[in-house]
């Protein structure tokens, strides 16, 4: 998916096994990320980072949204771990993933497999893409800081 496309009204389910809509953030903007594994220490600093900022960002008109492949009892595990105030969508048979092209061939210690490529989609209240943060551009540790430093 690229800027401006729209996104799909059915986003997953959550680790509570709760469809997750776009209509579920109706005037909102929403914080799509996707990451690769929960409890992993990358996606951990991310999480948590979200999890600090949480606060800010809502009153800033967003709201945030996890997606990885784990499964929904995964997800409980991490999200009462680091006590993760938003859902996070257990993409267990690849849909979404593949949907927003974050499924790809990673290589990692010579070993070549496929995975999700961290990438956080911003998506305006009219359900369309509005910007792309690349796994480049991404500082784990910061995320939250730096979506509100994007004029959020």
């Amino acid at each position: 998916m690229e800027t401006g496309d729209k996104v799909p009204e059915v986003l997953g389910f959550d680790a509570e096994g709760r469809e997750v809509r776009l209509a579920d953030y109706a005037g909102r903007r929403l914080v799509l990320y996707f990451y690769p594994k929960d409890n992993t220490p990358g996606c951990t600093a991310e999480a948590c980072s979200l999890r600090d900022h949480y606060d800010e960002l809502r009153a800033a008109g967003y709201e945030v949204v996890g997606v990885s492949v784990d499964s929904a009892a995964s997800h409980q595990r991490f999200s009462a771990k680091h006590a993760l105030p938003f859902r996070l969508v257990a993409d267990t048979d690849k849909k979404l993933v593949e949907t927003f092209g974050v499924w790809a061939e990673k290589k990692m210690c010579g070993r070549t497999y496929m995975g999700t490529v961290r990438t956080t989609f911003i998506i305006a209240p009219d359900g369309r893409i509005e910007r792309i943060i690349g796994p480049k551009e991404i500082k784990t540790k910061t995320h939250g800081e730096q979506l509100l430093g994007l004029g959020a």
